[in-house]
Formats: structure tokens, C-alpha cells, sequence
């Protein structure tokens, strides 16, 4: 007779949007949670559309405050949460209402990913959702991890171009409230490295990669979220946790593939298959 093997996985939570094609959203905050051995669960804030028949261009339909709401009311109905993220948020009521559910479940281990813009658009989702997650959700973060154009949203400091403008947007949006900040300069600085910046309150910790000359990048940002998110549920220190989730989304990338004449996807599973390969 077999023994019962009893396990105590890590339970890692997204709060955030569907993209039906799979690269971005929950789909790669679910995947990344079982690459990390992580119990992911889901809350859906919005359905993302793209439509090929019109240059891939997006739709967002939002999902009403109260189900999502709902939804939370589920997610924390089970085993303690170990670290949940947030990501494509629609409107200010739905900010709301996790701002409130954290509150009032004590929820830990925070990671911002503060979703302004859709890939491959270039108009703000809704602007006054920028105040709120600065308002009420960098408060409770651990850890956020906006890009530049969304670090010169959360900081007031507009465009980001250089280093220096992104050590100044990451004081900012510590002074916010957020723990430890991360923003993602990642191919958009001039030079051959992929640049991201890690400051927790005192010091930087410059994180580099090769720029990767067919970068299959859509869904890195939730990806990249999403690791220091399995990361800190696994019990590694915000530090590592940012530093393995830049090796993981790497291979991400480097393992990405077209997704179709649009879009080309990272895959989740590349770090382990790296690692498998002995790479």
C-alpha cells in the first residue's frame, strides 16, 4: 500500500487581467507560480482583447468591483496566503476593494505591478488610476515593479531616460510607502544591457541582462512580477527574490516564441528547461 504523501505547497495569489493569448495576465502569474512549486489562485479584475483583424489592437472590459470583491472573499477562504501580487487594474473601485481586502485579511508579502498601459498601446487605461495605486496601493506594497513609464507616473517626474532619472523615480516611490522598489528600464536604455533597478530604502543594486536582439517580450512585466511573487512566498529575501526573478524572466525571453504576426510571447517554462539543458 502506497503511503499518503501530504504537501504544504505555497499559496501565491494574482489579482489582476485575462489575455486570451496567453503571454501576459494571469495566465503568466499562474504559470510562473507552478515553475516555482507555488498553489496559484486567481482573482480577475479585466478581460483584455486584441483583435487581429485590426492591427491587434486592445479592448479592456472591466469586471464589476463587487465580483471581484467576491472573488477575494474566496481566495483567502483557504490556507494562509504566502504572497499575492497585483496587476492590470481597471478603475478606482476595484483598487478599492483590495486596498481593503489586504487591511482587512492582513494580507503579506505585496508586489505592486502597476499596469498602466497595455503592451504595444500608448494611452494611460483609465488616468485616475494612477493616483489610486499610488494613493492606496504603494502604501501596503512590499515590493513595486513599474516600468519607466509607469515610474514616472507613480514618482511625478514624467519621461525616465537615464539611470539617474530612475533612482530618482525609485526614491520617490519609496517615500510613497513602498517596502523596496524595482523599476524596469529593461531594452529601453541606450547600451547592449537590458538595465533594471532594485533600491530598498537606502542602497541600488543595478540588475543587468544581454539585450536579446528578438526580444519575444510580451508578458515579461507580469512575468518578472509574478516571479518575485513565487519568490518571496518561497521564503527568499526581497533582494533574491527580484535578482532570480530578472535570471527567470530572462530565459523567458530567450525562450520565447511568435505567438502570431504581432506578438511574440515569452515562455514560462524556460528557466527550467535552461536548467534542465544545463545552460
Amino acid at each position: 500500500m502506497e503511503e499518503l504523501i501530504v504537501t504544504n505547497p505555497k499559496i501565491t495569489l494574482t489579482i489582476a487581467g485575462n489575455d486570451a493569448s496567453g503571454g501576459a495576465g494571469i495566465g503568466a502569474d499562474l504559470k510562473t507560480f507552478a515553475e516555482y512549486g507555488t498553489y496559484g489562485i486567481a482573482a480577475l479584475t479585466v478581460i483584455a482583447t486584441m483583435d487581429p483583424n485590426n492591427n491587434w489592437s486592445h479592448g479592456v472590459t472591466p469586471i464589476d468591483a463587487q465580483v471581484v470583491k467576491d472573488q477575494l472573499v474566496t481566495a483567502t477562504a483557504g490556507p494562509e496566503i504566502d504572497a499575492f501580487k497585483t496587476g492590470m487594474l481597471p478603475n478606482v473601485s476595484v483598487i478599492e476593494v483590495i486596498a481593503e481586502t489586504i487591511k482587512e485579511k492582513k494580507l503579506k508579502n505585496f508586489v505592486v505591478d502597476p499596469v498602466m498601459v497595455c503592451k504595444g498601446e500608448t494611452e494611460v487605461l483609465n488616468p485616475e488610476n494612477a493616483e489610486a495605486l499610488r494613493d492606496l496601493l504603494i502604501p501596503l506594497a512590499t515590493i513595486a515593479t513599474p516600468n519607466l513609464f509607469e515610474a514616472g507616473q507613480l514618482s511625478g517626474l514624467g519621461v525616465l531616460k537615464t539611470l539617474d532619472d530612475m533612482k530618482a523615480a525609485a526614491e520617490k516611490i519609496h517615500e510613497k510607502g513602498a517596502q523596496y522598489v524595482v523599476v524596469k528600464g529593461g531594452k529601453a536604455l541606450e547600451g547592449d544591457k537590458a538595465i533594471d533597478l532594485f533600491y530598498d530604502g537606502s542602497e541600488f543594486t543595478k540588475l543587468e541582462a544581454d539585450k536579446i536582439e528578438k526580444a519575444t517580450n510580451h508578458g515579461a512585466g507580469c512575468t518578472f512580477a509574478a516571479a518575485i511573487t513565487a519568490g518571496l512566498a518561497q521564503g527568499l529575501t526581497p533582494k533574491e527574490a527580484v535578482l532570480k526573478a530578472k535570471d527567470f524572466v530572462t530565459a523567458a525571453i530567450k525562450n520565447g516564441f511568435d505567438y502570431n504576426q504581432f506578438v511574440g510571447s515569452v515562455f514560462h517554462s524556460g528557466y527550467r528547461l535552461d536548467q534542465q539543458k544545463g545552460i
